[in-house]
C-alpha cells in the first residue's frame, strides 16, 4: 500500500513508515516534547502553500492571515513574516499581532461585540478598526476627540448576497455580522461627518469553499457593490478586502480548490479597481487555508479494545482538544478528518478500528471505522488538516484533563 494520498498532497514527508515533521521523525518529536496530546505545526508546508498561492495571484493583490484560524505566538510571528497584513478578531489577538511584529498599519481589526476598552486599544496602536455598527463610530469618534489620535476605519459590509456552496455563509440575509449593505450609506455620512479617517471596506461573504467558480461569483459582487457604495464615501477607498472564503479538503471525496480560475478572476478585478477605485489596494483574507494543511494533532493509544468484534485505539486525546475532529463543529452529518498511525503510516498489517478519547462520552470520537495501520498502546494517532480552528476552537475545560502542547516545527 502506498502512503496515503492526503499526506502527500499536503505536502508531508514519510520516512521508514513514519511521518515527519519539520524533518523529524514523529517519534522523536514527541520525544522532545515530552509528553501527548500535542499540536505540531510545519513551517516548510505552510511556506510552500503561500508560495503556491502567491504563483497564481496577483502581486497587487494582498495577502492578510486571519488570526482567528490559529492565534499561538510563534505562528503569527512566523506568519508576520511572510504575509502582508494580519486581520485580528479581539484585543487580545491584537496583542499577540504586535508581538509578532507586523506593522500597525498592516493590521485590521473585526468583530461584532468590540469593546471600548478594544476600541481604544485599537486606537492608540493605530490599526484599522472594521466598524460594524454605529456604537463603534460613535465610541470611536469620541475617543478620537479626547485623545487627539484620528481613527482609521473601513467598514464592514453584510452584503446583499452569499458565497454559494460555502461551510459558513457569512454575509446575505440577516446576520450579526457587519452593516446592511442597504444601510452603508447613511453610516458613511455619519464617519464623515464625526472625523473618522475612512479608508475602505471589508466584504466576507463566507468560509470553507472548494468550488472556485462560487468564490470569483462572490468575488465579482464584492468588487460591483464596494464601487457602488464608494459613491457616498467621505474619501476615496484605499483598501478594499474582499475576504476570502478559500477551503481546504478534509473528508473523502473532496479535492483541492483549484486557484488558476481565482487568479485570473482577481486579475481582472484588479483592472477594474485600478480605473473605479485607482487609490484602492485589493486584499484577500485567509486562515483556515494558509495554516490548515500545516498542522496536526497527535496523540497516544493509551489501551486498545475489542467490543463485540469492534476495535477500540483508546487515547488520550480527543474533542476537548480538537473538537471539530470529532465532528462536534458545527457539521451536520459526522465526517471522519484524515487520521493515520503516524509512527507506522502503512503498517505490516490493516484493519478497521475507531479512534476515541478519555472523555466519558460517545461523543469523544476522533476517527469512526476507518482503514487504519494494526496499532497498539504506545503508537502515536494522527489527526491531519488540524492546524485550524483546533486547540483554541475547543472546549479544554471539558473534565478537567490537561491542555495538549504546540509546537511549530
Amino acid at each position: 500500500m502506498s502512503v496515503p494520498r492526503h499526506c502527500a498532497r499536503s505536502g508531508w514527508s514519510v520516512a521508514d513508515d513514519c511521518l515527519e515533521v519539520g524533518g523529524v521523525p514523529l517519534t522523536r518529536l514527541a520525544e522532545t516534547i515530552g509528553r501527548t496530546p500535542f499540536y505540531a505545526y510545519d513551517r516548510r508546508v505552510i511556506a510552500d502553500g503561500i508560495a503556491e498561492l502567491r504563483r497564481h495571484v496577483p502581486s497587487a493583490v494582498k495577502l492578510h492571515y486571519a488570526m482567528k484560524a490559529n492565534p499561538m505566538p510563534a505562528l503569527v510571528a512566523f506568519m508576520a513574516g511572510i504575509v502582508d497584513g494580519i486581520d485580528v478578531a479581539s484585543g487580545g489577538e491584537l496583542k499577540v499581532a504586535l508581538d509578532a511584529g507586523m506593522t500597525p498599519r498592516e493590521i485590521s481589526f473585526a468583530g461584532p461585540a468590540k469593546s471600548e476598552s478594544e476600541l481604544s486599544q485599537a486606537l492608540a496602536s493605530g490599526i484599522l478598526v472594521n466598524v460594524e455598527s454605529s456604537r463603534e463610530v460613535d465610541i470611536l469618534a469620541r475617543l478620537s476627540h479626547a485623545s487627539g489620535v484620528g481613527a482609521r476605519v473601513a467598514v464592514r459590509v453584510n452584503p446583499d448576497f452569499e458565497l454559494k456552496s460555502s461551510g459558513m455563509k457569512m454575509g446575505g440575509g440577516p446576520k450579526q455580522f457587519g452593516v446592511d449593505a442597504e444601510a452603508v450609506p447613511a453610516l458613511l455620512e455619519e464617519i464623515g461627518r464625526r472625523g473618522l479617517a475612512f479608508e475602505g471596506f471589508h466584504i466576507y461573504s463566507g468560509s470553507q469553499n472548494l468550488k472556485a467558480e462560487s468564490i470569483c461569483e462572490a468575488q465579482r459582487k464584492t468588487v460591483e457593490l464596494a464601487i457602488r457604495l464608494a459613491a457616498a464615501a467621505p474619501a476615496p477607498v484605499q483598501v478594499l478586502n474582499v475576504g476570502g472564503g478559500f477551503g481546504i479538503p478534509y473528508f473523502p471525496g473532496e479535492e483541492p480548490l483549484a486557484l488558476a480560475p481565482i487568479g485570473a478572476n482577481l486579475e481582472d478585478l484588479v483592472a477594474q479597481c485600478a480605473k473605479a477605485l485607482p487609490q484602492a489596494r485589493l486584499v484577500i483574507e485567509l486562515g483556515r487555508y494558509l495554516v490548515g494543511p500545516a498542522g496536526i494533532y497527535v496523540c497516544r493509544v493509551i489501551d486498545r479494545k475489542i467490543s463485540r468484534g469492534h476495535v477500540f485505539l483508546v487515547t488520550d486525546g480527543g474533542l476537548h482538544h480538537h473538537l471539530a475532529a470529532s465532528g462536534n463543529f458545527g457539521q451536520v452529518i459526522r465526517k471522519n478528518y484524515p487520521v493515520e498511525i503516524g509512527n507506522r503510516i502503512v503498517g505490516a498489517r490493516r484493519e478497521t478500528a475507531s479512534v476515541v478519547g478519555p472523555l466519558c462520552t460517545p461523543l469523544d470520537l476522533l476517527a469512526d471505522r476507518m482503514d487504519l495501520a494494526e496499532a497498539e498502546p504506545g503508537d502515536l494517532v494522527v489527526v491531519f488538516q488540524s492546524g485550524a480552528y483546533g486547540l483554541t476552537a475547543s472546549p479544554q475545560g471539558f473534565l478537567s484533563h490537561p491542555a495538549p502542547a504546540e509546537v511549530l516545527c
